[in-house]
């Protein structure tokens, strides 16, 4: 049996399942000259693959994402036509994403930011100018209550925050979340939040859903987050607010373009913490991916059903 891997970085989970799968032929393949020469009898692959990959891969059956977000299926149309079975990683980032936004909140609202330019200053005291936040009584909105949602949820809920949660699905409210609704209730939840966090998929529903209207919905002294996909919100209506003090301060951990380019004028908006996309990396996240990743394989080699499979059709 052949395994594709079709990208460099899904190596350091692959290297250590050679002694485990010693049936199974793990070809390394990127560029589409490659994937044309090794991809012909390939019954799965680690990572995305795009139409042009896939047509290089006639007997392929599965795939596995390394990463929870699988946007890159809209580009290969061909997934539900010749019915490839599609898993992610669902859950094994969420718990550090969550770390890492409950961080970035603690960063903005406790004034971080200018108290440690202060310190390379050598200067006592707080930066005039500064307001600081606490997070108890506050009320923190989410945007998407998956598995990244409820952990942030969970935390925000230690800190005595009052969390609400929209999401596309119906489920039952955690006992954490003191209100939660469709995702009608989200101009709702914009205009009643002191803190939004949005950790929804980015999918043809989801891109452009927050734009000019739905961000002028916020209160002045909110703070906006965002942690799952770039292209989710208006950038420069994000930018426009935050230069005219329309808000208390924003973190961002994508962006609409990756990697940020260096003229972009996110850098420079005001009360902005801006992270590379790195909110999902961890020791541990590693390690849960390596799970998911193994436990999949073992279920393949067996004719076993696979877990964390995707929808193609909603794209999540």
């Amino acid at each position: 049996m052949k395994v594709l891997i079709t990208g460099q970085w899904v190596m350091r989970f692959v290297d250590g399942f050679r002694e485990d799968f010693p049936q199974v032929e793990f070809v390394f393949a990127d560029t589409a000259e490659d994937i044309a020469a090794k991809a012909a009898d390939a019954e799965a692959a680690f990572g995305p693959m795009n139409s042009s990959q896939l047509q290089a891969a006639p007997n392929l059956r599965w795939i596995q994402s390394p990463s929870a977000g699988v946007e890159w299926m809209r580009n290969a149309p061909e997934l539900a036509k010749r019915g490839i079975t599609v898993c992610n990683t669902r859950g094994a980032h969420a718990t550090t994403i969550a770390e890492h936004t409950m961080g970035m909140l603690v960063f903005l609202t406790r004034g971080f930011g200018p108290l440690y330019k202060a310190q390379q200053r050598h200067e006592w005291g707080v930066p005039e100018g500064t307001r600081l936040f606490g997070l108890v009584g506050l009320k923190m909105g989410i945007v998407g209550l998956g598995n990244i949602g409820r952990e942030i949820a969970k935390r925000a809920a230690a800190f005595e925050m009052d969390v609400i949660a929209v999401d596309v699905n119906p489920m039952e409210k955690p006992d954490y979340v003191s209100d939660l609704q469709l995702m009608d209730g989200m101009p709702a939840l914009l205009r009643e939040s002191d803190v939004v966090v949005v950790t929804v998929p980015i999918t043809a529903e989801t891109r452009g859903m927050i734009g000019p209207d739905e961000l002028a919905l916020l209160k002045q002294d909110a703070f906006f987050l965002v942690i799952s996909r770039g292209g989710i919100i208006h950038e420069p209506t994000l930018i426009r607010m935050l230069e005219e003090g329309r808000l208390a301060g924003a973190a961002l951990d994508v962006a609409a373009t990756e990697p940020l380019p260096a003229d972009d004028p996110l850098w420079d908006a005001p009360n902005l913490l801006i992270t590379p996309h790195s909110s999902p990396s961890s020791v541990q996240t590693s390690a849960n991916v390596a799970r998911i990743l193994s436990g999949n394989l073992k279920r393949f080699v067996n004719g076993e059903p696979l877990q964390n499979t995707v929808s193609i059709e909603r794209g999540f």
